[in-house]
């Protein structure tokens, strides 16, 4: 066997670049979406552990929506990749670039084991450039083929080693093959069938048997006539070693996968569920039609599902034809190959091998898979096929009159294979793209419809995305995932009337429950996600919450381990104020998923409501525990410890929001946040940072530029309040606490009395029961001298507050002034600066004019606290639902946690010493 040359690895990986560079500018479509995006195990923060516990598409191998794909290998290369940068698509589809070059690389040297060096290149030139290799090669989720198959050779090139120089054992390559085997079945399924391929090299190549000569000599044995030669019994401990090492992989397989097939539906596989012979004569077909992609590649398709190839339910059916020739055809090779023994049966024998046990997995003969026909199975067939051909026309060129046309067809085939490989990487450049050339290829699948209108969707267009969606019901009128797109698309157009008819079409082309029978084993678990959406959509009614609980509970009884549904539920109990319901809903969903960070974090919602801070930030720190970048776990939890007052708890407080702000630069609550607790700790500088940043990002941010103000104001720094609060007044000029602070400051720091009596009327305007206001405004009035009319004032706000002891005085204060300027035989006018002090009365006055006359409570801080808002959806095609409590920015009069109860006490208290002082001073003290 000739080494491969540097100068044929340049020449393959040219070709391999010149057809795939424009794949570096495709993005991450179809099944890209699941596999790389949504999939959380490709996050550092995701233990390495779980890549080993969860299927190809990041979903736990023990729930039952899971596909069973067990593939960590390669799940692991897209963790690599997201660690090099991230979502980056180029990283992506360069490595995969890479990997299908070292395949071709590796099939060359595969090569060399049965043909010359010539036709061994050509039959790799033809394996790089065939366009079925697209799917696998520019979709980046076909990197499990790529490196299965490297591994697939790798393990045949070392078992091809396996036979000494005098037809002896050697054991290392076998036990290094088993290995490969073992790394190439986590890469993905079919590495394992590999085993079948070193059994029929090792009995037909390596041994040199032919059929008849098996046969020949297992007729002597059993005849009595000979013994069993020593070849063939080395030949046989070396099968089952391989047979033995399978069955171990097949049983690891089993155990991962806990004994359950993946659950597909009608939909994904209609000649699963069909009945025969309908389904023989179906997956029979699709034998032909598969070897037809191989030989003209002219019409891909990214989906073969549902309608794409209809059932064959005759076998007068004309297409059965098709498969005949394609079994004859097949026989004559089989025949030609283990009954001969030259050069030419070897390589058409090995050929075979790669064709037909590669995709015994994908064929649907033994056992039923999710899809019809699929393109990127056919990448390790395609060896086969390109060695068949290579070798085909080495047989043609040979002929003298043939020679010429061979050179031109081959030419003609390599070039027109390039173009359209180098064509159809467009095609995956977006999703829109990519489903948009399947529908020119294949108009009766409903799912690219769908998936047409899922692309629009992405981008808002919502009207477009109906009009397809409303197409795919056509194409397929019992599809219940069509009638949810189109619910779901009425929703994002606000017709919820349409919506709610659409979910109701889809809830009525659900399987009714049959008593005895599994449900579950009948529908896909997606399509019990109607229950879910009609349930949100109607819950928006207050008037239909038991209504949408009554859904909740319908799709739970028909799966007690549908997670989403307790999900939802518990996000409707806590609407209903029904906290220890919610509570048993999210513990329910947490015995269904305990690694789940979200359920961690609703939960600690519902303690919250339930007035439990200790267990709610208990359940906080498991969910950040899981994900320590939980944005909303973050968020809440430093929320509930400055909430509780302790010291203790404020530096990670810090740090959590500190954290927060690095994943969520651009909102302003993490740094107002971080500005309240800076106030709490007395670092007025700091606080002040985070309060001007927090306004920055939000102008006009209520109750940042509020505690601004405030700050200021503490700090003996309140001219400076005053832009801040005009500011917050130009956003909210009925901010009652705005108003009063800034009138405060007028009447104390810059003597305005009419600029406060401004301030505290629009107060009494707003609300006359203002009780802080109204008394502020009378406190204007004595200002002024207009006793009659602070007298008035002050009437009337006791009435507002009859047990305030503070206005009885101040009352009874004003009504001794004006009783004692009446003893003094001096009138009261009821005018604005005509009342007149005595001269004693107005030096006593002047020395105490540095002290604070105005009887204004200080004012409580602003805090934002954890508030339910509605639940946030994915916008993916299964609906996931979160509670999302995050900070009121604006809300008012929120009920006060103790430590603001205090702190309100505290302040009240300094503000009755303050109205000690006016006391003495209105009484001449």
């Amino acid at each position: 066997m000739a080494a491969v040359s540097p100068k044929e690895i340049g020449i393959l990986s040219s070709v391999i670049f010149l057809c795939y560079w424009n794949s570096l500018f495709c993005g991450f479509v179809f099944d890209d979406v699941s596999a790389i995006l949504d999939n959380k195990d490709l996050h550092p923060s995701t233990p390495l552990k779980k890549l080993f516990q969860d299927d190809f598409w990041g979903t736990p191998m023990s729930e039952e929506r899971s596909h069973k794909s067990y593939r960590p290998l390669t799940v692991l290369t897209f963790r690599l990749n997201y660690l090099f940068s991230e979502l980056n698509a180029v990283s992506y589809h360069f490595l995969n670039v890479v990997l299908h070059a070292v395949v071709c690389v590796v099939f060359l040297k595969v090569c060399r084991l049965y043909m010359d060096t010539k036709i061994s290149l050509l039959a790799a030139l033809l394996f790089a450039v065939h366009p079925i290799h697209t799917e696998a090669v520019t979709g980046v989720v076909g990197r499990a083929e790529l490196l299965s198959s490297i591994f697939l050779l790798a393990a045949f090139l070392s078992y091809t080693k396996s036979k000494g120089p005098d037809n002896s054992i050697v054991w290392t390559p076998i036990a290094v093959a088993v290995s490969l085997v073992a790394v190439a079945t986590l890469c993905k399924e079919q590495g394992i069938t590999v085993v079948g391929i070193c059994c029929v090299y090792e009995v037909f190549i390596a041994q040199g048997y032919t059929l008849p000569v098996l046969w020949d000599t297992t007729m002597q044995i059993l005849m009595g006539k000979g013994s069993i030669p020593y070849s063939m019994l080395q030949t046989l401990l070396k099968l089952v070693v391989l047979m033995f090492s399978t069955l171990l992989l097949v049983v690891v397989r089993v155990q991962v996968i806990q004994s359950q097939l993946p659950v597909f539906t009608r939909f994904d596989n209609p000649a699963a569920v069909s009945t025969t012979p309908a389904r023989q004569l179906t997956f029979n077909y699709l034998l032909p039609v598969n070897a037809w992609l191989l030989l003209n590649p002219s019409e891909l398709c990214c989906d073969w599902t549902m309608g794409t190839i209809p059932l064959i339910e005759s076998v007068l059916d004309i297409r059965n034809l098709a498969t005949l020739l394609f079994y004859l055809l097949l026989g004559y090779f089989i025949v030609f190959s283990v009954r001969y023994s030259g050069d030419s049966s070897k390589t058409v024998l090995m050929a075979l091998c790669l064709i037909i046990l590669p995709f015994i997995p994908a064929s649907n003969l033994f056992f039923p898979v999710g899809f019809v026909v699929a393109e990127r199975v056919l990448y390790v067939p395609s060896m086969g096929f390109c060695m068949l051909v290579a070798h085909g026309w080495k047989k043609f060129s040979s002929k003298g009159r043939l020679k010429k046309l061979s050179w031109i067809f081959l030419a003609l085939v390599l070039f027109t294979h390039a173009i359209k490989t180098f064509n159809r990487n467009w095609d995956w450049e977006s999703e829109y793209t990519l489903f948009m050339s399947a529908l020119k290829v294949n108009k009766n699948n409903a799912k690219l419809w769908n998936n047409v209108g899922h692309a629009l969707e992405n981008e808002k267009n919502y009207e477009r995305a109906l009009r397809f969606f409303k197409k795919a019901t056509e194409v397929q009128p019992d599809d219940i995932g069509a009638h949810m797109n189109v619910g779901r698309t009425y929703k994002n157009l606000n017709r919820s009337k349409e919506a709610e008819e659409s979910y109701l079409i889809a809830k009525a082309l659900m399987p009714q429950v049959i008593p005895g029978k599994k449900y579950a084993a009948r529908v896909a678990p997606n399509h019990l996600n109607v229950y879910i959406n009609l349930a949100n959509l109607i819950r928006a009614n207050e008037s239909r919450l038991e209504e949408a609980d009554q859904l909740y509970r319908q799709a739970i009884s028909m799966r007690p381990d549908f997670k989403q549904a307790y999900i939802s539920r518990g996000e409707l109990l806590l609407k209903m104020n029904k906290p220890l319901e919610a509570k048993e809903a999210y513990v329910k969903a947490l015995e269904l998923d305990r690694m789940n960070a979200d359920l961690w974090y609703n939960l600690a919602i519902v303690y919250i409501e339930l007035k439990d801070p200790s267990e709610a930030l208990r359940n906080f720190n498991q969910a950040l525990e899981l994900s320590p970048r939980h944005k909303l776990a973050l968020f809440n939890s430093a929320l509930l410890m400055q909430e509780s007052g302790s010291a203790r708890l404020r530096p990670e407080a810090k740090r959590r929001l500190l954290t927060y702000v690095e994943e969520e630069p651009h909102d302003a609550n993490g740094y107002f946040n971080l500005g309240m607790l800076a106030m709490d700790e007395k670092k007025d500088t700091e606080a002040e940072v985070w309060m001007k940043k927090a306004i920055q990002l939000h102008q006009g941010f209520r109750s940042a530029l509020f505690n601004l103000a405030l700050l200021y104001s503490q700090t003996s720094r309140e001219l400076e309040a005053l832009p801040v609060l005009d500011e917050l007044l130009r956003f909210y000029p009925d901010h009652t606490k705005g108003l009063i602070l800034k009138g405060d400051i007028l009447m104390n720091q810059k003597k305005d009395i009419k600029g406060a009596k401004k301030c505290f009327e629009k107060i009494v305007e707003m609300d006359p029961n203002n009780v802080q206001g109204k008394h502020n405004l009378c406190v204007v009035y004595f200002e002024e001298r207009d006793l009659i009319k602070a007298e008035k004032c002050l009437v009337e706000t006791l009435a507002l507050a009859p047990h305030e002891e503070y206005i009885q005085r101040h009352l009874s204060i004003v009504r001794g002034k004006i009783m004692a300027l009446n003893t003094a035989g001096l009138s009261v006018p009821p005018k604005e600066g005509a009342l007149t002090f005595p001269e004693q009365e107005k030096k006593q006055a002047e020395e105490k004019g540095s002290k604070k006359k105005t009887p204004i409570k200080k004012l409580e801080d602003e805090k934002n606290v954890p508030k339910a808002n509605s639940p946030s959806r994915s916008k993916t095609r299964h609906v996931k639902s979160k509670p999302q409590h995050e900070k009121n920015i604006d809300k008012e009069g929120q009920q006060k946690s103790t430590k603001e109860i205090k702190e309100i006490e505290n302040k009240r208290v300094a503000a009755l010493k303050r109205l000690e002082e006016i006391e003495r001073i209105l009484s001449g003290e």
